[in-house]
């Protein structure tokens, strides 16, 4: 029997995507952290683990969307879809983030200066919704894989990798040093 390649979605969770979706366009399309927050709750939270930024409240996220988030998004940042997982009341993206370091990104890497290095990290946000809009963001990435790419840790000495993490996400396949098989 074939199965769709496409899962059919409950009105609920059509109207989660499509939330979330906007979401993200006013994040990186339209810049507008205004509009970010429309698609929030009226008590959300947002955390980027890694590095313990976000914020409690819908003033600290407009804050943090509007000083820290958007005004500093490089120019070239992009965002590969890999999987997406839609639950009854959560969303869990896994993509891969791309972008050049070009400008201090401190809701990212605090406190390192632009490196104009190029940056490929797989990532994992895990969204709630309640009542109709988002009330959190968790996104997770691998802090020691995006410090490999831009020079502040060598891979050759510690058990880290690159871009390959990237790159493995992208063609399973991939074989790097130390698999077996």
């Amino acid at each position: 029997m074939a199965m769709p390649t496409e899962a059919v979605l409950a009105p609920h969770q059509q109207s989660m995507l499509e939330l979330w979706e906007r979401h993200m366009r006013s994040e990186f399309e339209d810049h507008s952290a205004d509009a970010a927050l429309e698609t929030m709750s009226a008590a959300p939270h947002l955390n980027h683990v890694p590095v313990m930024t976000g914020g409690v409240g819908r003033e600290e996220i407009r804050t943090f969307y509007a000083t820290r988030f958007i005004p500093h998004l490089p120019p070239d940042v992009a965002i590969e879809l890999i999987s997406r997982t839609i639950g009854q009341d959560r969303i869990v993206d896994e993509f891969i983030f791309t972008c050049t370091h070009s400008i201090a990104m401190d809701w990212f890497l605090p406190g390192v200066p632009p490196t104009g290095r190029r940056i490929e990290i797989p990532m994992v946000v895990v969204i709630e919704f309640k009542d109709d809009k988002i009330e959190s963001e968790h996104i997770f990435w691998d802090q020691a894989s995006v410090l490999v790419q831009i020079g502040l840790l060598d891979s050759r000495k510690l058990p880290v990798a690159g871009v390959q993490t990237a790159n493995k996400m992208r063609d399973p396949r991939l074989r790097v040093a130390g698999d077996t098989e």
